[in-house]
């Protein structure tokens, strides 16, 4: 059996951190959330909870929670892995599109790709692979168009395929 999943957050810039996505740390403003705010992350972590029917990012780790406040969303990402393989999925492959005006997000995408896939290991659909998780990440502009082209912040889209 074969699941497909759907994730998207968004982030405005104005955070007191650094800029963080895909658990890569990044010149530029950070953006504004209860964790790290990686928008990437809690991008993937939701097109992985959907189809194995398990609650939202924000609905397992909700930002009223004083103790995952900073929290590093690459850890969330892992647990969320943890919970995949527990319900008996395992993920074959992930794409993710990140829409940001500023920074230039293309030297970051392999470190961004690799650490996506570290963190899912635990669920990887064929064992047998030491490569991991293949995971896609892609940089695109706004252009100039919507809060994304105005660099008011930042746009995630992930899509994850699940097996059974």
């Amino acid at each position: 059996m074969i699941r497909v999943g759907l994730g998207f957050d968004v982030h405005p810039f104005g955070g007191d951190g650094p800029l963080v996505l895909g658990g890569v740390v990044i010149d530029g403003p950070g953006l504004s959330g209860h964790s790290d705010a990686d928008a990437v992350a809690h991008a993937v972590a939701d097109a992985l909870l959907g189809p194995v029917g398990l609650p939202d990012l924000g609905t397992l780790f909700p930002a009223s929670d004083p103790g995952l406040r900073g929290a590093s969303s690459i850890g969330l990402l892992e647990e969320v892995a943890r919970r995949v393989v527990e319900e008996g999925w395992r993920v074959a492959n992930v794409d993710v599109v990140v829409a940001a005006e500023a920074p230039r997000l293309g030297p970051w995408t392999e470190a961004m790709a690799a650490n996506l896939s570290s963190a899912l290991a635990p669920a990887r659909a064929d064992a047998a692979d030491d490569d991991g998780v293949h995971v896609s990440v892609k940089p695109k502009r706004g252009e100039g168009l919507g809060f994304v082209g105005r660099s008011e912040g930042i746009a995630v889209w992930a899509v994850a395929l699940l097996e059974r």
